[in-house]
């Protein structure tokens, strides 16, 4: 939280120190032994490339010393099958796909067949709310000194009136299923901006209405998210994508209060229409 989010070197000792022992972890629990595996794999892009360095380079040595194949994952596509690992969802299906460094929608046809519908053109969800959560000095904030930019955001939002802030919902005109969050960012900047002018205080200072704002901006970007989703969905039915019978959202992201989030966005989406009701996993 003091540097406003994920610092890439950081993350990266952090795998470092822990990959060997979640490995050895995991062979112990599922009571296999590295001489039973048919294969290891790992993901390797995109994503922070320290951190999946650490993975690579790990995995990389492993296979050398069992002779074992190694198999290369694309990191966004993985974290779009995971969910086959717990639930019997078949393909086709539709996938948000939400992190600190991306956010994109698409179509899961295979295993290794996958249809992107739209992604961010600038920054990612997670990356605006540590941004914010910075600009508001959030750190300083008692209950949030020791939380991620999104978790700050998202316990102070509970205590906030999101009506204060009528931020606009990006790029509602846009005929695609792609995301932006930089346009949103910069108007809750000036917000904030005018809310220092109007308590006479200098940038740093904790606001008397921050959790106004954070409610304000957990709502934008939650409703940004849901509507594109809509707008995929709506897509995939018009070019008969998904089984219309019972089509299947999946959604993933690899944040701490990711849970809570799939709740705001889906919120959204009942908000937003149920002209193409989806299964959500």
């Amino acid at each position: 939280m003091e540097s406003g989010g994920i610092i890439p070197t950081v993350a990266q000792e952090l795998h470092r120190a822990n990959i060997q022992r979640v490995v050895q972890e995991a062979l112990q629990r599922s009571g296999v032994a590295p001489a039973q595996l048919a294969a290891v794999a790992a993901t390797v892009k995109p994503g922070l490339a320290l951190s999946l360095g650490v993975g690579l380079r790990f995995s990389q040595a492993f296979v050398r010393q069992h002779n074992k194949p190694f198999i290369p994952v694309h990191h966004m596509e993985a974290h779009a099958l995971t969910v086959r690992m717990l639930h019997a969802v078949s393909f086709p299906f539709l996938v948000l796909l939400v992190s600190g460094g991306h956010a994109l929608l698409a179509v899961a046809r295979g295993v290794d067949d996958f249809l992107l519908l739209g992604r961010t053109l600038d920054e990612a969800p997670g990356d605006t709310l540590d941004k914010v959560a910075r600009r508001l000095s959030l750190r300083k904030h008692p209950r949030c000194s020791t939380l991620s930019g999104g978790e700050a955001i998202e316990l102070l939002a509970k205590d906030g009136d999101r009506r204060r802030f009528g931020f606009r919902t990006p790029m509602g005109q846009t005929p695609d299923c792609c995301f932006s969050f930089a346009g949103l960012r910069n108007q809750i900047t000036m917000a904030i901006q005018k809310q220092e002018e109007e308590e006479g205080v200098q940038e740093g200072t904790l606001l008397s209405s921050v959790n106004d704002i954070a409610a304000a901006a957990q709502h934008t970007i939650a409703m940004h998210l849901a509507k594109r989703t809509h707008r995929a969905a709506l897509f995939c039915r018009t070019n008969r994508l998904l089984p219309p019978d019972e089509p299947t959202l999946v959604s993933r992201g690899v944040s701490a209060s990711w849970t809570r989030w799939n709740q705001f966005t889906f919120k959204g989406l009942s908000e937003y229409g149920q002209t193409f009701p989806l299964t959500i996993n």
